[in-house]
């Protein structure tokens, strides 16, 4: 085992999008160089518990083994969410990758890779946790996965640096109980018919509904607010979905633009994860201009979000008059070999593999650039 980077797997959890990390993990496992790395499975059930496994030195072979719901998959229960991070899940101190490739030692973690999607995944809660335990992590950190989360706070950040975006209004429960008149009005008036009424904190466009009228907008309000307790409402646009894969730290780069043709109305969670109709179109068949400036405009986002490691910026494209739209910033986006992102990076001329090279070892940069920040301050 000498010489490889032990790598934290963390998937499963208790959102909504629990198979989709199981799709990604299982995905992840099969792809990883076992030459390089070394693989330590920690799975969180839909309930919250947590389970670890035993180091993995090949891929795995079915999601029962995942999942440690098999004979043949030996694993430790863990009492409580904080015992893999803070007790199995210690660093090894200063992590670099040399010192990573060189110490293969049992003890300790490298690098952990948060494989989870939705609420307790991406949207900073385990990144706290992670980030607690001075354990480098591939992906967004703190702030910009709860801004990447919450599309409200996304879309103020957006405006506040002139991305350009269709016009949207949010509420929460309690402002709707206590006012549903004024907000109907309001929403009827800004926005008009049909709209796209959304919970305002989860991904793979769970809880999202279209409404023509009054009636279904009250029901697709009343929907979305059984998955969050705040919802934000958007104008329809006739356009085309384009999405753009960025990566890196502090200076990015951004992948070939695709486009997401919907087996739906619109890309709902059937559409993306169930009747398997949709299709994605890479490169996008669009002007290189347009592309460029969809592309430019990705970076923007990305570094507006203080993103890191990765993320796929979406797009609406008018269809009738080719104005860009930017819809949200997904910071784990769906990362098996036929997910968007994966995929538009193969287009660009990084196979999976490498990308998962390339994010260990920018999760292990920017860990590694944290370590001289001083976090207190001696008066004397």
């Amino acid at each position: 085992m000498s010489g490889k980077i032990r790598v934290g797997l963390i998937y499963g959890g208790k959102s909504g999008e629990h198979d989709v990390s199981l799709q990604t993990a299982m995905a992840v496992m099969k792809a990883v160089d076992f030459t390089k790395y070394e693989v330590v499975p920690f799975y969180i059930s839909k309930k919250g518990e947590w389970k670890s496994g035993a180091p993995l030195l090949a891929p795995i072979a079915s999601k029962e083994v995942l999942t440690f719901n098999s004979v043949d998959s030996a694993h430790a229960p863990v009492s409580n969410a904080l015992a893999p991070i803070f007790g199995a899940v210690q660093p090894k101190g200063d992590v670099t990758l040399a010192s990573a490739a060189a110490a293969g030692t049992k003890d300790g973690i490298d690098v952990i890779f948060p494989l989870l999607h939705g609420t307790f995944g991406e949207d900073g809660t385990i990144q706290g946790l992670l980030e607690m335990a001075n354990v480098p992590y591939v992906g967004a950190g703190v702030l910009a996965s709860a801004v990447g989360m919450d599309k409200v706070m996304m879309k103020k950040i957006f405006a506040q640096e002139g991305l350009p975006q269709c016009i949207f209004r949010h509420f929460t429960r309690t402002e709707w109980e206590k006012n549903r008149a004024y907000h109907l009005v309001e929403l009827e008036t800004a926005i008009g018919y049909p709209c796209f009424v959304k919970p305002a904190n989860l991904g793979s466009s769970v809880g999202i509904s279209k409404a023509r009228n009054q009636a279904e907008l009250i029901q697709a309000v009343n929907f979305a607010f059984q998955y969050d307790r705040k919802v934000i409402v958007e104008e329809n646009i006739d356009a085309r979905e384009i999405e753009v894969a960025v990566l890196g730290n502090d200076e990015p780069q951004a992948s070939v633009v695709g486009e997401i043709v919907s087996s739906n109305e619109f890309y709902d969670y059937k559409a993306k994860y169930v009747d398997g109709k949709s299709a994605m179109v890479i490169p996008a068949d669009i002007p290189a201009e347009t592309a460029e400036q969809v592309r430019q405009l990705a970076l923007q986002a990305f570094l507006a979000v203080d993103g890191s490691g990765l993320s796929r910026v979406d797009f609406f494209l008018g269809k009738a008059d080719q104005k860009i739209y930017i819809n949200e910033i997904n910071t784990m986006p769906g990362f098996t070999p036929y997910s968007m992102y994966p995929l538009l990076w193969q287009e660009s001329g990084k196979p999976y593999a490498e990308l998962l090279d390339d994010l260990i070892r920018l999760a292990i940069e920017r860990h590694t650039a944290k370590q001289s920040i001083q976090y207190s301050f001696d008066v004397e």
